[in-house]
């Protein structure tokens, strides 16, 4: 019985993960050394790189293939404002503004825009791991700052979707479903890889920005 797509993905690009969860601002953020001002700079990068993406997203929500994993209930824009205003005030989009990190990743997004196994390495990277692990980082920020559902940490909350297991494995079953001949899984796999790189980078410019202004 041949290996599911979705597992396959996931074990070629584990080390890529861990590379992520391991970038030092995260180690700093979680361990409560960060201000909220500091916590904020990555919220508003995130900002610039969901905007790309959702609004990749709705381009392609008709298209055969990218469309199945085009999930309005999963647009992050709205609660990163909240989020922003929370942190920043109501003039919070005079206080932001895209690392060169974060349009490198832009770019690449928009470059994708015509590829759909391209387009869904970007999203699988962001969603899942928001949907996993970013849930964990939204009850240690809610203790950290005291945030409630109310703007702070609405980015990770995902009330539209249900159960979000249940939503995990409905997105891997279909990972599992595209049709793919072997070459454009592993192009997929090296973009999921880029992926995973970028948003490294956008951490690692962060933790130099924070640690700059100190």
């Amino acid at each position: 019985m041949s290996t599911p797509f979705s597992e396959t993905l996931k074990n070629a690009t584990w080390a890529d993960h861990e590379s992520a969860e391991g970038e030092s601002y995260l180690a700093e953020l979680m361990g409560g050394r960060l201000s909220e001002q500091e916590y904020g700079e990555m919220v508003a990068q995130h900002y610039f790189a969901y905007m790309a993406l959702d609004g990749v997203s709705r381009q392609l929500s008709d298209h055969p293939v990218a469309g199945r994993f085009v999930f309005p209930e999963l647009y992050r824009e709205r609660a990163l404002e909240r989020d922003l205003a929370t942190i920043y005030g109501p003039s919070w989009r005079s206080r932001i503004v895209p690392s060169k990190a974060t349009r490198t990743l832009v770019a690449r997004i928009h470059q994708v825009a015509d590829w759909p196994s391209g387009y869904i390495a970007h999203h699988y990277t962001r969603y899942l791991g928001d949907l996993s692990g970013g849930q964990f980082i939204r009850m240690e920020l809610q203790k950290i700052y005291g945030y409630g559902t109310d703007g702070g940490v609405d980015f990770y909350i995902f009330d539209g979707l249900g159960s979000l297991p249940r939503f995990k494995n409905e997105y891997r079953a279909r990972l599992d479903e595209l049709e793919l001949d072997d070459r454009e899984r592993q192009r997929m796999i090296r973009e999921v890889k880029l992926a995973y790189q970028l948003n490294t980078e956008v951490l690692a410019e962060l933790l130099h920005v924070v640690k700059t202004a100190a």
